[in-house]
């Protein structure tokens, strides 16, 4: 399938923002990008308000990485993104993943996020896009199946991997129920199904204890929420 070719604007605009880790008013820059990747992402967002990363399309990246949110916004949900050419391709799945082989798992197409999302753990503030809280559920490295890169299996519309992480492991497939229009505003529907193999749970119950804590900081919703500190050892799921 041949890819669109763009070509990129980018308006760099120096701004002065507030950097939550360190508390000072630095210099930084507010970044918007046309006809890349990222636009959509760039455009939803103030990033003098948020402190979600600006973050830039990282083609010189090949390592294959993938990373679940849990986001309490206006309604919970689990955010499943993948490194794909340079960026995070990005689903929301309403239930959130499942390693039990017989749940199919709704995953809705939203914009791609930057490489540096992955690492995002905080507060979006009430009036910006995605307001709520935001989480590092699970994150780890993916193998493509099915002797296709990941992009070509994006564009056929079905992803076969083997996810590493802390939380799901094993294969899964990410498949689309549904080609939609390029006139419609209708988002893409995709299915996250868990393969069965030795990694298959079918008590798996995403309400367990086991799974309310960051595989990065070790915290709950509710103590990133209130801004406590990082854990020390942060225990993943086994």
């Amino acid at each position: 399938m041949a890819s669109a070719s763009f070509t990129a604007v980018e308006t760099v605009r120096p701004v002065r923002m507030l950097l939550p880790e360190h508390g000072v008013m630095k210099h930084a820059t507010d970044i918007r990008m046309s006809g890349t990747a990222l636009e959509e992402y760039h455009r939803k967002r103030r990033f003098t308000e948020t402190p979600e990363p600006v973050g830039r399309v990282r083609r010189s990246s090949r390592r294959c990485i993938f990373v679940v949110q849990k986001h309490d916004a206006s309604r919970l949900h689990y955010d499943f993104r993948l490194t794909i050419n340079g960026v995070l391709a990005s689903w929301a799945i309403p239930k959130g993943p499942s390693m039990n082989p017989s749940e199919k798992r709704l995953a809705v197409r939203t914009e791609d996020h930057p490489l540096e999302y992955a690492q995002f753990e905080g507060v979006i503030p009430a009036g910006q896009y995605g307001a709520g809280t935001v989480m590092v559920w699970d994150t780890g490295t993916y193998k493509p199946q099915d002797g296709l890169p990941p992009d070509e299996q994006l564009a056929r519309g079905k992803i076969d991997m083997v996810l590493q992480g802390q939380k799901l492991r094993g294969g899964f497939t990410l498949v689309q129920t549904g080609k939609r229009s390029d006139h419609s505003s209708q988002k893409e529907r995709w299915l996250l199904i868990k393969h069965r193999d030795e990694h298959a749970d079918p008590s798996w119950d995403m309400e367990s204890p086991r799974f309310d804590r960051s595989v990065l900081t070790g915290r709950s919703l509710k103590e990133i929420e209130s801004d406590r500190p990082k854990k020390i050892s942060a225990r993943g799921a086994r």
